[in-house]
């Protein structure tokens, strides 16, 4: 059996990111991940996908993103900084192996894969994030929708649904995002609980991440403050906004029942819909951890900024809200990812 000091599991940006944090810590990692690429979730987002922060403020530890510092990258763009990361690594890169146990082992873990092979390290660092597992809500009636009713993860381009009634269900960017972008081809409604909340992208004149860096709010340890991540609201340049006050989405309270394809909405009225897309976010996708008892009720793991409260050898990357607002995030994992590295390094004795 192969032993490493260190097994990351997941090669998107915050195992990249972690792997890079270990070697300079003197560690020797290996980073296992499902997929067939380094890219994490990012190939598997909508076309149209693009980030709300520019890409100066969008790299991972000592890679500048590159190009124009002002623009906003696309996904494609996102998938092209990841491959070239990875091929920067002198790491253990191995693609094509899923993690479907970590089993203790004394004070280290063996690592069951789905290919039938083990390996071992003398810590385990999770890095599958907060996206793996999409979240899908018991809506009532959804699961006798007879209609077409997926998540937004299953989403890629309006083409398909043109000439159709949709329902995108959520508040937040990506809800926004598809519902506006669907509304060019087909007739779409917003449904969420509550109103959807808007932050502007350029307040004073500045991109907001500006004033995140520059006021230190993007690094505070508000993570602590937080029991489950908190809803943000919608970036937005101003189009957004004029999309929906135009009625292109329109946007509905949630709707109380599902009967075949029938949606009844709050004030009793009902339609036929087509398609029902879930924007409802994800979970964390941690369930080979289920061996070492180091989740709680819900799937999440018990940690504190990011060490696993079940053992001192086991740490967390990329949860949203880990530890700050940026946790999750391009421009934000490289700080988590050094604190964990070298909570490690002193943990195993190595610097």
């Amino acid at each position: 059996m192969d032993r490493f000091d260190v097994a990351v599991i997941g090669a998107g940006q915050s195992g990249l990111a972690t792997a890079h944090s270990l070697l300079r810590e003197g560690l020797r990692p290996v980073v296992l991940e499902a997929s067939d690429r380094a890219a994490g979730s990012w190939p598997r987002y909508y076309d149209s996908l693009a980030l709300f922060s520019p890409a100066r403020y969008s790299s991972l530890p000592d890679l500048p993103f590159g190009g124009d510092p002002d623009r906003y990258p696309r996904r494609d763009e996102v998938v092209a900084y990841l491959t070239r990361y990875a091929g920067c690594l002198d790491a253990d890169l191995r693609t094509g192996r899923r993690v479907t146990a970590v089993r203790p082992a004394g004070e280290s873990f063996e690592l069951d894969l789905a290919d039938g092979q083990a390996l071992g390290a003398r810590a385990v660092v999770t890095a599958t994030g907060g996206f793996g597992r999409p979240n899908r809500p018991a809506l009532p009636g959804l699961d006798t929708f007879t209609g077409t009713a997926l998540h937004v993860s299953e989403y890629r381009a309006p083409g398909p649904f043109a000439g159709q009634r949709v329902v995108v269900v959520g508040a937040g960017n990506s809800a926004v995002q598809v519902a506006v972008e669907l509304a060019d081809v087909a007739r779409v409604s917003l449904a969420s609980r509550a109103p959807v909340r808007w932050f502007p992208q350029r307040p004073l004149g500045r991109d907001l991440h500006f004033w995140l860096t520059v006021t230190g709010a993007d690094a505070a340890p508000l993570g602590r403050l937080q029991r489950r991540p908190a809803t943000m609201a919608v970036i937005d340049d101003g189009r957004y906004r004029a999309a929906l006050t135009t009625g292109r989405p329109d946007r509905h309270p949630m709707f109380t029942g599902l009967d075949g394809s029938t949606v009844t909405w709050a004030d009793g009225t009902r339609e036929e819909v087509d398609t029902i897309i879930l924007a409802t976010g994800y979970l964390p996708d941690l369930g080979y951890l289920a061996p070492l008892d180091a989740l709680d009720g819900t799937g999440r793991p018990r940690h504190r900024d990011g060490s696993s409260l079940a053992h001192p050898r086991l740490a967390h990357v990329g949860l949203e809200w880990q530890r700050s607002l940026s946790s999750a995030s391009l421009r934000g994992v490289g700080r988590d990812t050094r604190r964990a590295a070298r909570r490690l390094a002193r943990t195993l004795g190595r610097r």
